[in-house]
């Protein structure tokens, strides 16, 4: 059992001696202060290697006494001391439930034993390659995010000079081909009468989970978005669908709440969506849920997914990769290809950034020789500086 003496840190202002005793192996480098209220003689001890690394104790010991932090602290041990302050602006019910649940089962298994001044840039890069062999993106994101902001809470406890997780989670999305021009294809069905198969087999189940791979899809929109449906959100007259609220699991229960970039935004109803539509918004009030499950229950992507036997249905289909999130991706791909401007496809979408967006686009560049096209017909039938003239003059 480790002594507690050697845990104690010497209170701000107090002096310090110490002194350094030989041992068979190495040194041990000792701190002694006398406690300002008490008048009793503690110390701190560790057992160190070299002179050198005895030298960096007593140094910090002498740093606890200037800033009142114990800069050899674990990170387990930090992360107990400041609660939940590193969580503060953070959604309790989506973003910081994520995160979390990183910290907890990714992050301190794997740093919490080491001191946090000695967590390097290094460290964590080793950590993230570990991680990528076993987790996806999102994963990586939610384990990343709250090794962020833990260590940034050192930093203002003058615990470490700077935060070596900074810019760790650009490494991860550096080599994430998301944001290369037609990478999120991949995740799409190819067709039209694809899709109709997959909505048709998961009506054999219900006809709700039929409806759920339709809006998904035709609306290119989340499936927490299409739980947030009311009939009132449906705009008959100009033809478009406004998403303004997502309905998922959070803790504690059901979360209702705005978007993901939480604002509203308006889908164009396409007409092979027109008759489910329709038909969902029958006999109902403009304040009443669009779509809910077989018992009246909200759809979220785990009662899609469990109801349908989805893994098996979607192999079955020949789509074995297919998951809830890329009907999103197959709604958004074909409106790409449709030839949708891409800053109108981006607020469709309801992308923040433009590059995201991208990644929808055909990577052969076919909208640019359309553009080329384009611009080539205009540049055909425009009128030379001559013939302008000769206008010109006939007008006068």
């Amino acid at each position: 059992m480790p002594d507690p003496r050697n845990h104690r840190m010497p209170p701000v202002g107090v002096k310090l001696t110490t002194s350094l005793e030989r041992r068979s192996v190495g040194f041990m480098a000792r701190v002694r202060w006398t406690d300002p209220h008490t008048k009793k003689r503690p110390s701190r001890s560790a057992y160190v290697a070299t002179e050198a690394d005895a030298e960096e104790f007593f140094a910090s010991m002498l740093k606890a006494t200037e800033i009142g932090s114990n800069v050899l602290v674990t990170l387990t041990d930090f992360v107990a001391s400041i609660g939940d302050r590193w969580q503060r602006g953070l959604d309790p019910t989506s973003t910081g439930a994520q995160y979390d649940i990183g910290l907890r089962l990714r992050v301190i298994p794997a740093l919490g034993h080491l001191q946090v001044g000695k967590i390097s840039t290094g460290v964590i890069d080793r950590t993230i390659d570990q991680w990528e062999k076993e987790y996806g993106p999102s994963t990586i994101k939610n384990s990343i995010g709250p090794l962020v902001r833990v260590l940034d809470e050192a930093v203002r406890d003058e615990v470490i000079p700077a935060n070596p997780a900074k810019q760790r989670a650009r490494r991860t999305f550096s080599k994430d081909s998301a944001l290369k021009a037609g990478a999120l294809r991949a995740y799409a069905i190819k067709d039209f009468d694809t899709l109709v198969e997959l909505a048709d087999a998961c009506g054999k189940v219900h006809q709700s989970y039929s409806d759920h791979v339709m809006l998904c899809a035709l609306l290119a929109a989340r499936g927490s978005e299409v739980s947030g449906l009311e009939v009132g959100d449906i705009d008959w007259t100009n033809r478009v669908v406004k998403i303004e609220r997502q309905i998922y699991p959070g803790k504690g229960g059901l979360v209702t709440k705005q978007t993901k970039g939480r604002r509203e935004r308006y889908v164009p109803i396409l007409n092979a969506l027109e008759p489910v539509l329709a038909r969902l918004c029958a006999g109902k009030a403009s304040e009443d849920p669009l779509l809910r499950g077989p018992r009246g229950g909200v759809l979220t992507t785990a009662t899609v997914r469990d109801a349908t036997h989805w893994d098996q249905l979607v192999t079955g289909l020949g789509l074995s990769s297919l998951t809830r999130h890329g009907l999103r991706h197959t709604g958004a791909t074909w409106l790409a290809d449709a030839g949708i401007p891409l800053h109108v496809l981006q607020r469709i979408l309801g992308h923040a950034s433009i590059e995201t967006t991208k990644g929808y686009l055909h990577p052969d560049h076919r909208h640019l020789a359309e553009a080329a096209q384009m611009a080539n017909r205009f540049l055909a039938t425009a009128p030379t500086e001559g013939e302008e003239h000769q206008v010109l003059a006939r007008r006068l």
